[in-house]
């Protein structure tokens, strides 16, 4: 993917899992990137992995904050000059079990940090550079935003939320500016490891290809779809699933 040399590309939720594997595919087809987290020692050995200062900068924060989504994206274009590509990857889940029975202050909290914030950074990512240059952004929801999810249904209402905003956006930002999703299934992260942790065969039984996925899974597709590869693509979720919604499946 020869278009994402000397790009410059913002992950939010990239200290580690899906978000790091992302920013490291990027990095290996020559792009640049500055990774956003809360907590600043990982997003510092993240951004040693990914091969320090001349290919990754870090701006920890929270990802729904106004102040530091402004502080990433001016740190981003004074360092690097530019900005083309973003990817939101940030998601939360702080409530499980019935969705009739979330605490409304955790359902907000869900929508600030998966719909509202991706919102934000988008318009702020098109004002600073995108509007006038182009650019391509990829939102990373959730097989739980396509159908029900039980214990996790608030969380999937927000995907499913994500999804139809990636849908509007790239109806309003084109042709300029193309917005995409992906949708993973369980991925063998920290932050799904209440879905399968001890009895993984068990959950993977059910996927056709019998087996999880891995971050390096969703990280090619969101490449793809931020490379001129995709030129043609916009509005568009793909399902990154192993099989297993063709079954019915979550």
């Amino acid at each position: 993917m020869e278009s994402l040399k000397e790009r410059v590309a913002i992950v939010t939720g990239a200290s580690r899992g899906i978000g790091l594997s992302i920013a490291a595919e990027l990095v290996r087809h020559g792009t640049r990137v500055c990774i956003t987290a809360r907590k600043p020692e990982p997003l510092a050995a993240a951004v040693a992995e990914l091969g320090g200062p001349d290919v990754a900068i870090a701006v920890p924060g929270k990802a729904d904050d106004a102040d530091h989504q402004a502080e990433t994206v001016a740190r981003t274009i004074e360092t690097f000059g530019r900005l083309d590509m973003l990817v939101n990857n940030t998601g939360i889940n702080p409530s499980y079990g019935p969705i009739a029975d979330t605490d409304l202050a955790a359902a907000a909290k869900i929508f600030a940090v998966n719909v509202l914030a991706p919102l934000a950074w988008t318009k702020l990512v098109r004002d600073a550079w995108m509007g006038e240059h182009g650019g391509s952004i990829v939102n990373v929801s959730s097989v739980a935003g396509l159908r029900p999810s039980p214990g996790i249904g608030m969380y999937g209402v927000s995907k499913a939320a994500l999804i139809r905003l990636t849908t509007e956006l790239a109806v309003e930002l084109g042709p300029g500016i193309r917005v995409n999703a992906v949708a993973p299934a369980v991925v063998k992260t920290k932050f799904a490891t209440a879905l399968y942790e001890g009895r993984e065969d068990e959950v993977s039984a059910a996927y056709p290809l019998k087996r999880l996925g891995v971050p390096e899974d969703i990280a090619g597709a969101v490449a793809f779809l931020l490379s001129d590869q995709a030129s043609w693509i916009t509005g568009q979720t793909i399902v990154l699933d192993g099989g297993v919604t063709l079954s019915g499946g979550v």
